[in-house]
């Protein structure tokens, strides 16, 4: 019994030393030196849309003192009602006798919006956030660019348009180019789509960019998902662009688009003496499904960039293609591709027996075709219309008169660091594609790569979509 009665004591002057130390810990600074402490000393915002308001950015606030402190005030300053912040599930501009207990911190949620105005250019508006504490005022600036835009919603072009660079367009759903319309896209245009959005062109689209004024196709999100980190990783984020059956001679130059569902879709049309797209010095990048998808149509690509793909990233079916310099590599993020970067579904003899559509007829010349998943569809070319020449493949094998001259098993040794959501397809230094492509097979679309240099300047072009 008195080991019982020692025991409890015991224990109760452990209970009464725990709740001792809680209140000490719990005792308010009044130090002046005990300052706050934050994770930025400017909140910065990527480009606001005007009217659409922003995701929110959070700012978390440390006490680092051995006693609680007491923020008497949190307080918007100079923001013309810009800026709303939230403090403990709260909305306000201001808050008063804001506790943080000893070296613990909070978090203070902001968002931001702008209204639009007659300015094309991107602006500057900037807040203050003023924090007092023991008499001490400090400030966190808040900082971002408003941007006004052209908002497009259940939009059917049936006329000739053209769209410029004066300011971004958002699309909310559909934008559709009519059959008999043209779509023109000049320097510079910055198309941009909220979720679910889509290019649908029954007509025909001119996305005609040029060296350092790239026409960009991408989702709306601007932000980052990552600390600096964008959300151009994020494939999925719009549909892509499709070209209906009907449509034919549409371009695509110096146009950079990324982060969709299905890519570019080519819709079959059974028709192989007439042009269906021609795509020069672009980059199609990160999609969840293809990233080009073509079927049954003569489509041409010269210089181009494709990229990083949850199925394979070129998907051909029958039809008339042909590529020159180009890229297709694979390093798609959340998901290993089931499918050949390059996947070839075309018809042999056989199968053709009673199939108007002909033969598929693919030519590739002085690409790279490399990635984390193989490279191309298995299978034997014998009796087929394809032909691979001057192209590095990751996997090994040999030539013949299919596979001309080809680099087998070779690492490209492209800049990019997946680990790092670094996607840079151009080549290092000490790249085997360097000076390994023929001249013969560089046209004048390509030339110039889509940097704007020559591509014969050193002498034998390096294979792939940039000349280094």
């Amino acid at each position: 019994m008195k080991t019982m009665r020692i025991l409890f004591f015991f224990f109760i002057s452990l209970i009464v030393s725990a709740l001792w130390q809680g209140c000490i810990s719990d005792d308010f600074t009044d130090s002046p030196s005990d300052l706050l402490t934050f994770s930025t000393d400017t909140l910065r915002f990527d480009t606001v849309f005007t009217d659409l308001g922003t995701p929110t950015a959070r700012l978390k606030v440390f006490n680092k003192a051995s006693k609680a402190v007491n923020i008497s005030s949190i307080r918007m300053r100079s923001d013309d009602g810009i800026f709303s912040m939230n403090v403990d599930g709260q909305s306000g501009k201001v808050f008063e006798n804001v506790e943080i207990r000893a070296n613990d911190s909070i978090f203070v949620f902001v968002e931001c919006l702008i209204e639009e105005n007659e300015d094309p250019r991107p602006f500057k508006v900037e807040g203050m956030l003023d924090f007092i504490t023991n008499g001490v005022t400090q400030t966190v600036t808040l900082e971002a660019y408003g941007q006004n835009v052209r908002r497009l919603r259940g939009v059917t072009l049936d006329s000739d348009v053209t769209f410029t660079d004066e300011m971004p367009y958002v699309v909310f759903d559909t934008l559709r180019v009519a059959e008999g319309a043209t779509l023109t896209l000049s320097p510079g245009t910055k198309l941009l789509f909220h979720d679910k959005g889509m290019l649908q062109v029954d007509g025909r689209l001119l996305a005609l960019g040029e060296p350092g004024k790239m026409v960009a196709l991408r989702g709306d999100r601007l932000d980052d998902v990552l600390p600096d980190t964008g959300y151009e990783i994020l494939a999925g984020q719009w549909q892509g662009v499709r070209f209906g059956a009907g449509s034919f001679d549409n371009r695509m130059e110096y146009v950079e688009m990324q982060s969709t569902v299905e890519g570019v879709v080519v819709d079959s049309c059974g028709v192989t003496d007439r042009n269906k797209l021609t795509l020069i010095n672009s980059w199609l990048h990160n999609s969840q499904g293809n990233v080009l998808r073509s079927e049954h149509s003569k489509v041409d690509a010269y210089g181009c960039c494709f990229s990083d793909g949850g199925e394979a990233v070129v998907w051909l079916r029958g039809g008339e293609h042909n590529f020159v310099q180009c890229t297709m590599a694979n390093y798609y993020l959340f998901a290993i591709s089931p499918e050949s970067i390059l996947t070839l579904s075309y018809l042999t003899r056989e199968e053709s027996s009673g199939i108007t559509n002909p033969l598929m007829k693919a030519d590739f010349s002085n690409c790279i075709i490399y990635g984390i998943t193989s490279p191309i569809t298995p299978g034997d070319l014998k009796d087929t219309n394809v032909y691979l020449r001057n192209v590095l493949l990751g996997v090994d094998g040999s030539d013949d008169e299919h596979f001309i001259s080809c680099l087998w098993g070779e690492n490209p040794e492209f800049e990019t660091v997946r680990d790092e959501y670094i996607f840079n397809y151009r080549l290092k230094e000490d790249s085997p594609a360097i000076s390994a492509g023929n001249p013969e097979y560089v046209t004048p679309e390509c030339l110039f790569d889509m940097d704007g240099v020559d591509r014969l300047e050193w002498g034998n072009p390096a294979l792939g979509a940039y000349a280094r």
